[in-house]
């Protein structure tokens, strides 16, 4: 008889918050112990302590001796009272009068820590927008003991509850922590694992209930390993997958196995509401009295086609066993590889050449039928010595281009040591994406066309790595370090139609239409890694061009310059930079190289900087 589990996660918005929190949060010290019970054992055996010694005989430290000794040098005027350093005591500066109110406020250093157990009881909710509106999404446990319900408006949730804490919902992250929970439990627990709605999953125990010790003890394992990462939920075990969904929806039992052949008796007393239909529809039936499933089971199957549609009925027999409810399994991912195993070892780099021709198509095919285009693959030589020659290769995009894949990886064969053989060679994809089909220009002689620059990423990266292998992309900032960045190679360059509406804006005659971060002075082509100081500067303050200066050993003479082009801080990023400014100057020497100078400071005010000079770029 088949047999259907329903796993109800009512709370997994708010458990997969707190989850994150807790892996978040730094982890304890291993072998550490709860300190609370020792610190309760060392305050009684303090209080119990006696100050005299087991032995007869006088102490001076004695806690009696230092009492009496207090009293009478608190009765004796301030006048005679002795020093505080021949009492053996110390004075302690007082804590800043308004410290604690500035961190209430915010204004200062951090909260205090709070612990995962208090904070988990803390309310907590997830906020949506519909429309101009901001609704409750979900509500943890604490939340809804309170009043706070999902629907509700989040201002009138802070009005009720000021203490309140809001995240955004994030329903495509549910949605995709759900399915990584099914492929768990296909591979764990059943090879039949559906999507019940949004907060739970159906798991067919035909034939897998005994392999764990019957479907109690199945169930409560299940159970104890999502308790074990903080999850709460319930399980119920019924011969239908809608019987079972509406007793763990409506039941507050975590575990719940319904005997085979009675779940028409089990859900009868339940709302109609847990059969998974519209709330349009159970807004009707309240209206006409339906209130048990039992009673909507009793009447009959035309009049409610008519009045409710076939989505009621449908989900009443699906319940009820009279109607077959097919689930849509959720297939774990198979691991794409090929391979071959040789009958005699292979020592020549012909031989691997030669099979990896053969592998690299079998991949390919089987990349494209599953949609997806390789973005790491490793090739693996097993030798017969069990040591195994290993060649990792990655690619700028996506892609299942046999030829390219073989190009890619024959330039690294002589990477491989053969030893006394080469036993089997197999091919892996480590990681790939999903890749469909790319569509081509209108027009066969586009001019505007770009080329494919990903074959000639992948074949550099063969040869000096990816990790040297950059873009320069722009950067909206006044400052000439932070205007630039690297980027990934392939990221596409700023659309032309941005590149003409800069250049027209270039031919006004005024520079107020310019964007703030758009240089209006020439820039080097080529900026040092980090500024350079330079020495024995020569120039008149606050706006001459220096004359001469020493840079890396070398003293340069200024016979051209043209400046100074005057950059402040970015006060609203780094308040450090508020005052902050520099002067850059062009200047070139005697024997016609160019540099690209700059002061810190406007020679004025010592606020804006120390007066340094630095060197920063070189022109040509």
């Amino acid at each position: 008889m088949k047999r259907v589990a329903a796993l109800y996660l009512p709370n997994w918005p708010i458990d997969r918050l707190r989850q994150a929190e807790r892996t978040a949060a730094p982890p304890e010290r291993r072998g550490t112990v709860d300190a609370a019970p020792l610190a309760a054992a060392a305050a009684t055996e303090r209080l119990n302590a006696c100050s005299v010694p087991r032995e007869a005989g006088f102490r001076p430290g004695a806690r009696w001796a230092r009492a009496e000794r207090a009293k009478e040098i608190d009765a004796l005027p301030a006048h005679q009272r002795p020093r505080m350093r021949e009492l053996g005591r110390r004075s302690e500066a007082a804590e800043h009068p308004f410290k604690a109110a500035h961190a209430e406020n915010g204004r200062g250093g951090a909260h205090p820590p709070v612990s995962p157990l208090r904070k988990a009881t803390l309310p907590l909710v997830t906020s949506h927008r519909v429309g101009t509106r901001t609704l409750v999404a979900t509500a943890c446990p604490a939340a809804r003991a309170l009043g706070i319900v999902p629907g509700m408006a989040l201002t009138s949730a802070r009005a009720q509850l000021p203490g309140l804490e809001v995240h955004p919902a994030d329903p495509q992250g549910d949605a995709e922590a759900l399915r990584r929970l099914a492929v768990l439990a296909a591979r764990r627990w059943s090879p039949l694992v559906a999507r019940a709605g949004e907060h739970g999953l159906f798991l067919d125990l035909t034939g897998v209930a005994h392999l764990f010790g019957g479907e109690e003890a199945m169930a409560r394992r299940i159970l104890r390993l999502l308790t074990r990462r903080g999850y709460a939920a319930r399980i119920a075990v019924a011969d239908t997958a809608g019987a079972a969904w509406a007793l763990v929806t409506r039941m507050p039992e975590p575990v719940l196995l319904c005997p085979p052949g009675a779940h028409r008796t089990a859900i009868a007393a339940l709302p109609p509401e847990a059969l998974r239909i519209a709330s349009t529809a159970v807004e009707l039936l309240r209206r006409l009295g339906v209130d048990r499933i039992g009673t909507l089971a009793a009447m009959p199957r035309a009049p409610l086609v008519r009045r409710f549609g076939r989505g009621l009925a449908e989900r009443l027999d699906q319940a009820l066993g009279l109607a077959p409810e097919p689930l849509d399994p959720i297939i774990p991912q198979e691991h794409i590889l090929a391979g071959h195993r040789f009958a005699e070892p292979v020592l020549s780099a012909e031989g691997i050449a030669f099979w990896l021709g053969q592998l690299v198509p079998e991949l390919a095919n089987a990349l494209a039928q599953a949609g997806l285009g390789a973005r790491r693959i490793e090739f693996v030589a097993e030798r017969i010595d069990g040591v195994p020659q290993r060649i990792r290769i990655g690619l700028a995009r996506a892609s299942r281009d046999p030829a390219h894949l073989v190009r890619l990886l024959a330039r690294r064969i002589e990477e491989i040591e053969p030893g006394f053989g080469i036993d089997s060679i197999t091919l892996h994809v480590r990681r790939a994406e999903p890749l469909g089909p790319s569509s081509f220009s209108d027009r066969l002689d586009a001019e505007d066309s770009v080329p494919d620059l990903a074959p000639l990423v992948d074949t550099l990266a063969t040869r000096i790595g990816a990790a040297h292998m950059w873009r320069m992309r722009a950067v909206e900032s006044d400052v000439p370090e932070r205007s630039a960045a690297h980027g990934p190679v392939l990221d596409p360059p700023a659309p032309p139609v941005e590149r003409r509406r800069i250049d027209d804006v270039r031919q006004l005659d005024t520079g107020a239409a310019l964007p703030p971060w758009h240089a209006r002075w020439p820039r080097p082509t080529r900026l040092l890694h980090r500024p350079e100081q330079v020495d024995d500067v020569l120039a008149l303050l606050p706006d001459q061009p220096p004359r001469r200066f020493t840079w890396r050993g070398e003293t340069h003479r200024i016979v051209r310059a043209d400046g100074p082009e005057r950059i402040h801080g970015e006060w609203w990023k780094r308040l450090s930079e508020v005052h902050a400014t520099r002067d850059y100057y062009r200047v070139e020497d005697e024997q016609g190289r160019r540099y690209w100078l700059f002061r810190r400071g406007d020679g004025e005010r010592a606020v804006s900087g120390d007066m340094r000079w630095y060197l920063h770029g070189v022109f040509g």
